[in-house]
C-alpha cells in the first residue's frame, strides 16, 4: 500500500558528498517518523538518522556534523545530505518509515526502501 523509493547513491572519493532521497508513496494518512538506515556488508543494519514531522532529527555519532537528515512533510519525502564522506560509510542505504498509518485502516507499519549503493573510495 505504501512504497519508499530511494535514489541518490552512487562512487564518491573520500572527503566528497552525496546526498540521497526518498519519496514514500501510497495511500498514507500519517506518518510520524521517517529514518535512513545502512548497512555495510558484514555487519549489522544501524540507524543513521531520523526525523519526526514535528521537525525533531537525531543522529548516530558517527554522522554528527557530516550528515544532514530533512523532510517534506507534504511530499512525504526526506533527504540525507552526506558531507566529508569517509570509506567506513560505505554501505546500502535503506529508507525507513516505522510508524506508518494507512487511509482507512488505523495499525501503524513499518515500511523500508529497496536500498540505495553508497560508495566512499579513492
Amino acid at each position: 500500500q505504501v512504497q519508499l523509493v530511494e535514489s541518490g547513491g552512487g562512487l564518491v572519493q573520500p572527503g566528497g558528498s552525496l546526498r540521497l532521497s526518498c519519496e514514500a508513496s501510497g495511500r498514507i494518512f500519517s506518518m510520524n517518523a521517517m529514518a535512513w538506515y545502512r548497512q555495510a556488508p558484514g555487519k549489522q543494519r544501524e540507524l543513521v538518522a531520523a526525523a519526526t514531522s514535528g521537525g525533531r532529527t537525531n543522529y548516530a555519532d558517527s554522522v554528527k556534523g557530516r550528515f544532514t537528515i530533512s523532510r517534506d512533510n507534504a511530499k512525504n519525502t526526506v533527504s540525507l545530505q552526506m558531507n566529508s564522506l569517509k570509506p567506513e560509510d560505505t554501505a546500502v542505504y535503506y529508507c525507513n518509515a516505522p510508524d506508518t498509518v494507512v487511509v482507512g485502516d488505523p495499525k501503524y507499519y513499518n515500511y523500508w526502501g529497496q536500498g540505495t549503493q553508497v560508495t566512499v573510495s579513492s
